[in-house]
């Protein structure tokens, strides 16, 4: 046993940490006490770090008026030194607020032009592989299209965005209409893939612009004209009359656009992102074609509800983005809010999931394998929304490589899986690997700034 005396003994032979000598004019000090309200009010040192950077605080000022490594040294000591004071946070703005009638608007013209397919059936051929190359195609390079024009909308106006699509359509429908004519040869197939293309081109206009409801009103032949089917089949000359109808107007509708927005004086030089930067949004396109292409294999309307999905999908989307703003504002720790964004996420999910089961479990479409692609296609579109392309990219590409793998469109001999339980494989796991990815990409505080 050992006495008083040897405890005492024993703890003054215990090392003692370094600490930074004690100053009474530590400069520090007063930044603290002029920051005090950002500090106590921060969830997190990189929100110091920032307001630190924008006030201008120099790298020689850090190290010579307060004596610290760097920036981020003084973040973390502030963090440190000023105790954790949220104040209430009033309603404010929220900037992720949208209007569920625009959804419901978008929804349908994500829709509406799949009647085209199911109008002009009869004028198409049992095998229609150039078809879906040239949809591949298209969809892939309006995709990147739409995101280059979006950088340009935003940093230099409407002239910026409209200079790029005036360049970007025209070639997209050109390399959409040459993978179908490769595929194909020259007939029907390649005459509707060029219309398609040429649909699609002016559908990405209309969009990125603006003026969905100019597109609703290019639709309404087409519309008119699958509506008339249950009483009435449309010989093959009033259908082609219709569908050129449809083609035609969205197509003069892009074009009066692009030369209004031409027009406009430019509001600032536009940003000039690398074309690297676009590829992941490309590459993001082909995979969600490919997939849904596929879809059909485990029902043949699996497509078609996936599609009527789109309006609620992207409601979804701006909802989990307002909620984790809410949450942000409520959490006072970075663990907090990172529970907080998780638990948003499978709300948000789980409402997507339910909107898709409910036609599937109603047409006979296997539900499981609907609801992977559907979880899936949703996630890496959350993810693309927030700037973080390429995990969106490469998930779902591996996806569509699975599951034609596994399903017996890759190698020789029997499928290893069927075309549901493929789906249901392939998707599943790339929902998995988006859902880690955006729990920890979106879970950090800064990525709702």
């Amino acid at each position: 046993m050992t006495g008083p005396g040897d405890d005492r003994t024993a703890l003054l032979s215990l090392p003692v940490p370094p600490q930074r000598p004690a100053r009474a004019d530590d400069p520090l000090d007063k930044l603290a006490e002029r920051l005090a309200d950002v500090c106590g009010a921060a969830v997190h040192p990189d929100e110091i770090a920032a307001v630190l950077e924008s006030d201008g605080l120099t790298h020689e000022q850090i190290t010579t008026r307060y004596a610290r490594r760097d920036l981020f040294a003084v973040a973390e000591e502030l963090y440190a030194r000023v105790p954790r004071r949220f104040p209430d946070p009033g309603p404010g703005a929220d900037p992720w607020r949208t209007s569920s009638r625009q959804c419901l608007l978008r929804g349908m013209l994500f829709g509406l032009p799949g009647l085209a397919y199911l109008l002009g059936a009869g004028l198409l051929p049992g095998r229609v592989t150039g078809l879906a190359a040239s949809a591949l195609v298209a969809w892939a390079w309006n995709q990147a299209l739409a995101h280059r024009a979006y950088v340009r909308l935003a940093s230099g106006g409407r002239r910026a965005a409209a200079r790029c699509l005036l360049l970007g359509a025209p070639t997209g429908v050109v390399a959409a209409a040459a993978a179908a004519l490769a595929v194909s040869g020259t007939g029907a197939v390649s005459a509707f893939a060029a219309g398609e293309a040429l649909y699609l081109a002016a559908a990405t206009v209309l969009l990125v612009l603006g003026r969905e409801q100019h597109l609703l009103i290019a639709l309404v032949p087409t519309a008119a004209g699958a509506a008339c089917i249950p009483l009435w089949r449309p010989g093959p000359v009033p259908v082609v009359v219709l569908l050129l109808a449809t083609v035609a107007a969205a197509a003069l509708s892009a074009v009066r656009e692009i030369v209004r927005s031409l027009r406009t004086p430019s509001s600032s030089a536009p940003g000039t992102a690398p074309l690297a930067a676009s590829l992941p949004y490309g590459l993001f396109g082909l995979a969600g074609g490919a997939l849904t292409l596929m879809a059909p294999a485990a029902g043949r309307t699996a497509a078609v509800v996936l599609t009527l999905s789109m309006g609620m999908a992207e409601w979804l989307l701006y909802r989990y983005r307002s909620l984790t703003l809410t949450a942000l504002r409520r959490s006072r720790t970075p663990q907090g809010f990172r529970l907080r964004a998780a638990g948003v996420l499978a709300l948000c999910l789980t409402q997507y999931l339910a909107v898709l089961a409910a036609p599937a479990l109603f047409t006979g479409v296997p539900a499981l394998p609907l609801l992977a692609l559907g979880a899936a296609l949703w996630v890496a579109l959350l993810l693309q929304a927030a700037g973080i392309a390429w995990p969106s990219a490469v998930a779902c590409l591996g996806a569509a490589a699975a599951e034609l793998a596994l399903s017996g469109g890759v190698f020789p001999g029997p499928a290893l899986l069927g075309p549901a339980a493929a789906e249901l494989v392939a998707c599943g796991c790339a929902t998995a690997v988006l859902l880690v990815v955006t729990c920890t990409r979106m879970g950090r505080t800064t990525a709702h700034r």
